[in-house]
């Protein structure tokens, strides 16, 4: 049974609507657009322009203190605008999920060590963990 190439182009033209929708929503999470951050959080931008609220409690993180310095050095210290921090946004979530998991400290430090370093796509080893074969992608700014 053959389909009929009018009704084959109508049913691309659904498929493409529908992708069209679902690639909206996942590009185009809801976000809280408000200029105060919720009670408890702070919050800074990534440098592909997305919003992220913290926790106060990350302040006190090794982590975020140094993407902080890391902010400062390169963007200096915003006096009326947001804090950017110098990373993009998917580099900040994976971050964010690592702290959540409890992720070693050194492990961490790495992955902010190859940030400050590169600023760029790269695979640094984690030679002095005796895991020479394993290596970390880093997607930063």
């Amino acid at each position: 049974m053959m389909i009929n190439p009018k009704k084959l182009i109508k049913m691309a033209r659904k498929w493409q609507r529908v992708a069209t929708l679902r690639r909206k929503r996942i590009s185009l999470p809801k976000v809280n657009t408000s200029a105060v951050a919720d009670k408890g959080h702070f919050v800074a931008y990534t440098t592909d322009g997305r919003r992220f609220a913290f926790p106060i409690s990350y302040l006190s993180n090794h982590i975020f203190q140094e993407l902080l310095r890391m902010s400062e050095e390169e963007f200096g210290l915003p006096s009326n605008g947001p804090i950017t921090l110098p990373c993009d946004s998917i580099f900040m979530e994976y971050v964010m999920s690592l702290i959540r998991g409890c992720v070693d400290r050194h492990l961490l430090e790495t992955l902010l060590m190859s940030v400050a370093s590169s600023r760029c796509s790269l695979s640094h080893s984690l030679h002095h963990y005796g895991q020479t074969s394993q290596q970390l992608l880093v997607c930063s700014c």
